[in-house]
């Protein structure tokens, strides 16, 4: 058994030159603990406890927090404090093991939840049973991890270097800091506590606003009244983190999209349509457009546009990587025949055989299609409608969530679920499936789609972490299916028992992303429709992005996230710039972008850990937040003074890194 590494090589995180290769820190010729009695327990143990707090605390609060780099601080705790030997191989299983929580509570609270919403409208007919949220869950799950397996390759070997990916960055540091030694895990470890204390002090105390606005002064506030024209930035200290590691390029395109639907089609809307009430498709208001806030044309127009540029942004994407896909299936088709037998493959870089992946997939689909007919719908017809769409859906934005993650970190699951929403929708009542069976039906699929794309995403992550620590892919595919099965069955139980406890319609589960699916599928269902005038706006301007030369996703991302989350991200990417270019020797340069990307990941996984605890003191009813001070415009020149102090650290702490 070789040594670990304790030190991640110098092109980790850039493009490699012609002939060069990738060394992780655990050789590919070198065989290490990975799968073994502990880190199978572990990861099984992480992925029931986060499966649990992550959707009682989605559905009690409204948050859903990243499980990957909490998971990931509490296997290398534990693994130091047994004083294991070479246990980052086992600690990455652990983190896979236990991620599957994160990607299987998005997939399921987000759509579930709405047949119990709906029910309270319509009775007992709308209705599902624990078996069926389970299946839908864990189906949905295994299709996500089959479906990507292919592109692993492409995406984390491939593409090195040319993505930032920022949460698999900072999980990295995480882990590696477990096998290293001395002073070397110091800078992660103290940008860790202040950036969690930080983020911490905000959410839990509100010591200072968490998002600084143009309405703190009184011209801001009459230019957002009068010409809808706001600006927005969060100051939080994991999403500044989060904009160091995406870097200055994908930060600035990401933030063109937001800046041309805040300061551009927003106000644009309110100028053409400010005495008007204006209802497009699905969307039903009362309100003219000049009478609602920017904030609320986001929402009820313009975000839908972004959905529309996410979806064409997918279509592109498959158009653009058809040649990755076809050698994909040609290589599986290869194996099928036992053409490909024989060839040596590294350690590093052996997945799941091609055979194994398309017997799985299709013996997936078919129990997908068993289930939809016998479980769901009771009609052979309606259930090849229903396996057809999903299966398209799903394997059309596995690509895209895998590169939104990629690119942002941040998966687009809800725009791209609410898409699937509508359309099983249309072609559910175009072939006759309606009313209350039919949404629940509709429903169901999303959740399938919804588990699959969030998978995905989670996934592309874990493959990552693998592929820079030098783990086995294999490995991490074979058991992410029983993290993905004890995830669905806890995620399945849980949303029964809270549905039994509180109710969903009762006020007191937030439930956010399942309400708004519900109000969305409703009027399509009864025949409102759908706004498909802002979608293909949307498709549009995508087509016009890539047009440009653009990457179409990135800017569509930025239609489609908060305004407050995208500039942030260029206030980190210009911090990365400056610390990576403010020296005239390279080196030194390249040794302050190291640390700033430590210091990025400190204030990352701080800040993700620090969210869970205050949100768990939230769901115990302890909240010291002030609405009174948060609405006073001094709580956001105080976050700005904050914000400012935070940068200051930031650049403080790279500065006197030579080399």
């Amino acid at each position: 058994m070789e040594e670990i590494k304790t030190q991640l090589p110098e092109n980790a995180f850039r493009e490699l030159k012609d002939g060069e290769e990738y060394e992780p820190l655990m050789s590919p010729r070198g065989q290490y603990p990975e799968v073994n009695s502990w880190s199978v327990t572990w990861g099984v143990l992480m992925a029931m406890l986060f499966s649990a707090a992550a959707a009682y605390l989605g559905l009690k609060v409204g948050q859903v927090f990243e499980a990957a780099i909490p998971i990931a601080i509490i296997a290398v705790g534990v693994s130091t404090a047994a004083k294991r030997s070479k246990a980052l191989g086992e600690n990455v299983i652990i983190q896979s093991i236990g991620a599957c929580s994160g990607a299987v509570v998005a997939g399921a609270i987000f759509t579930l939840p709405a047949i119990y919403i709906l029910q309270a409208k319509y009775g007992t007919e709308m209705s599902a049973s624990f078996l069926q949220v389970f299946m839908a869950s864990a189906l949905g799950g295994i299709l996500g991890i089959l479906f990507l397996i292919p592109f692993r390759k492409y995406f984390v070997k491939d593409m090195h270097g040319k993505y930032p990916f920022p949460e698999a960055t900072a999980t990295t540091q995480v882990l590696v800091s477990g096998a290293k030694g001395g002073d070397q895990a110091k800078p992660l470890i103290i940008a860790g506590l202040i950036g969690g204390l930080y983020d911490f002090i905000v959410a839990t105390f509100g010591w200072w606003n968490e998002v600084v606005t143009t309405r703190m002064v009184g011209f801001g506030e009459t230019l957002a009244e009068k010409a809808k024209l706001v600006f927005k930035v969060n100051t939080g200290a994991a999403v500044l983190g989060l904009g160091y590691i995406i870097g200055l390029k994908y930060a600035l395109f990401i933030c063109l999209g937001s800046l041309a639907v805040w300061w551009l089609i927003v106000p644009g809307m309110s100028l053409l349509f400010h005495d008007t009430v204006l209802n497009i498709g699905g969307v039903t208001v009362t309100q003219t457009v000049g009478e609602m806030s920017p904030e609320v044309i986001f929402r009820t127009y313009a975000r839908s546009i972004g959905i529309g540029g996410i979806a064409m942004a997918g279509i592109i994407g498959i158009v653009k990587s058809w040649g990755i896909i076809k050698s994909a299936v040609s290589l599986a088709g290869r194996e099928l025949k036992g053409g490909a037998a024989g060839q040596a493959v590294q350690r590093t870089q052996r997945d799941l055989s091609f055979k194994f992946i398309a017997i799985a997939s299709m013996t997936a689909l078919l129990v997908t299609f068993l289930f939809f007919w016998l479980g769901v719908m009771q009609n052979i017809w309606f259930a090849v409608v229903a396996i057809l769409l999903v299966t398209f859906i799903a394997f059309l934005f596995t690509t895209v969530a895998a590169n939104a993650i990629a690119i942002v970190g941040s998966n687009p699951v809800s725009g791209m679920t609410l898409m699937t929403l509508i359309l099983a929708s249309v072609v559910l009542s175009a072939v006759g499936l309606k009313g209350t069976s039919g949404m629940v039906a509709a429903l169901i699929m999303g959740g399938v789609v919804c588990t699959a794309l969030s998978m995905a995403g989670a996934f592309i992550t874990d493959l990552k972490i693998g592929y820079w620590l030098g783990s086995t892919p294999r490995k991490q595919e074979s058991w992410k299916f029983l993290g993905t099965l004890v995830s669905a069955a806890t995620v399945g139980g849980v949303i029964m028992l809270l549905n039994e406890t509180y109710g969903f319609t009762t006020g007191q589960l937030a439930a956010p992303q399942a309400n708004a699916m519900a109000a969305v599928i409703d009027p399509v269902m009864s025949g409102q429709g759908a706004p498909w005038l802002l979608y293909g706006i949307g498709a549009v301007i995508a087509l016009i992005i890539n047009f440009c030369g653009m990457p179409a996703l990135a800017v569509a991302l930025g239609m489609f996230i908060p305004l407050e989350l995208n500039t942030p991200l260029v206030v980190g990417g210009l911090i990365n710039w400056f610390v990576t270019t403010r020296s005239k020797d390279k080196a030194v340069n390249d040794a302050r972008g190291e640390r700033g990307t430590l210091i990025a990941s400190g204030f990352i996984a701080g800040g993700a850990l620090m969210g869970v605890v205050s949100a768990l003191m939230r769901f115990g009813g302890l909240n010291f937040i002030s609405e009174e001070w948060m609405a006073n415009p001094l709580s956001e020149l105080a976050a700005l003074a904050a914000y400012v102090l935070l940068i200051c650290y930031f650049i403080r702490a790279t500065k006197n890194v030579k080399r």
